[in-house]
């Protein structure tokens, strides 16, 4: 079982008519509402955040990328992840990962990831996603392109981190006269690699054929069952049975002393996460060639509300977070990764506009009250029954 720290760096300071003027808060959201001097303040905070979860013992710190957006403040991850290299000497940095689609220069990618596992001696984890939909936008990419280029642009970065001699590459998306990296990744062959998806059938079979490992956020334990059935199904046509930890999952989770008091602390800031940071229109969230027939049918099977218009007991019933004292979220969320095999967890432990001390206590709680507890039942469940 693995237990791990995700952060979206959100910009917290919303304008106060935001909900009666704005319908979200990416991509067109206007930039005047950032302020530069507490846009340095965050990025401060929220390294010292991350820095911190090395001490109380976590097993990776994982960051993203995200643009145009008061969503997440990580158009760079690897800028991100280099700050972290040399302030953090054990944990792993888990960069959940590169949109590789986006980029007109994937090549680049596989640069920085070699340099950022020499620094940090093998400590990185390489995420690639596809990019959220509006994103394409903001980088004037045709959507269509998108399973393409992420697909063209996996092959030529993980081609260029195992291969020993320069080659040429000449593909349907890009081209490259010399591919030759230097330096070359500490791990061998390359780094793990974690892949996020959103229930889209075609990701899940390709990272079955890859044997990478899976992960998905934001979701219902009904859809998660129907997400991981296909993903395990599709590894099971590859010859390939996933471990628990092969099959992750981001979740927020506020811990506090009693359940009254976390549900008190942590509702304006899940409130905020879901009504405000995660409020994109649908026009730009699907734009039109992005997904396929098969995972449009998917998506409109699961019959759910959309995620700004549920309510913080909604969010809660339905396991979108979990929100309690040690003992409640020790069994809560037991069950649900028990339930659903997994045994990767990206703990999203700041949400929304939360302030410092929120955090802090947040990570202290579960570092200290139920990380230790959920770890042993999973070391338990793995041994075998001594014979009588």
């Amino acid at each position: 079982m693995r237990f791990n720290v995700f952060h979206n760096m959100p910009y917290g300071e919303l304008p106060d008519d935001f909900d009666e003027k704005y319908d979200t808060a990416s991509l067109v959201f206007p930039n005047r509402y950032y302020d530069p001097q507490k846009g340095a303040k965050y990025y401060e905070r929220y390294l010292d955040e991350l820095e911190y979860c090395e001490r109380l013992g976590y097993d990776s710190v994982c960051i993203n990328e995200h643009h145009q957006s008061a969503y997440g403040l990580m158009p760079s991850p690897n800028i991100i992840a280099a700050a972290l290299a040399r302030r953090t000497h054990k944990i792993q940095i888990a960069v959940m990962g590169n949109a590789i689609a986006l980029r007109d220069h994937p090549l680049r990618v596989a640069e920085e990831i070699a340099m950022l596992d020499a620094i940090t001696n093998g400590r990185i984890i390489s995420g690639f996603v596809r990019g959220i939909g509006y994103e394409y936008y903001a980088q004037s990419l045709n959507p269509t392109k998108s399973l393409s280029r992420f697909r063209e642009a996996h092959d030529l970065i993980v081609k260029a981190w195992t291969t020993r001699e320069p080659f040429e590459w000449v593909g349907d998306n890009y081209e490259f006269r010399y591919v030759n990296v230097w330096p070359r990744c500490v791990q061998e062959p390359h780094p793990r690699i974690w892949v996020p998806g959103t229930g889209s059938r075609e990701t899940m079979e390709w990272v079955a054929k890859h044997r990478y490992d899976y992960f998905t956020v934001y979701a219902p334990r009904r859809v998660l069952h129907s997400w991981f059935g296909t993903f395990r199904d599709a590894c099971a046509r590859e010859g390939y049975e996933p471990e628990p930890e092969n099959i992750g999952l981001s979740v927020p989770i506020y811990v506090a002393e009693t359940d009254e008091q976390a549900e008190a602390e942590a509702r304006p800031h899940l409130e905020w996460l879901y009504s405000k940071g995660l409020r994109i229109r649908p026009k730009h969230y699907f734009p039109a060639g992005y997904m396929s027939e098969g995972s449009w049918r998917g998506l409109l099977s699961n019959n759910s509300k959309q995620l700004h218009e549920l309510s913080f007991e909604e969010l809660l019933d339905l396991e979108y977070a979990f929100i309690g004292s040690p003992k409640t979220v020790i069994e809560r969320l037991g069950d649900f990764l028990g339930d659903l095999g997994v045994g990767n967890i990206n703990a999203v432990l700041h949400f929304g506009d939360m302030p410092h001390y929120k955090t802090i206590k947040n990570l202290e709680m579960f570092a200290n009250h139920v990380m230790p507890v959920l770890k042993a039942q999973a070391g338990a469940a793995k041994r075998p029954m001594a014979a009588e």
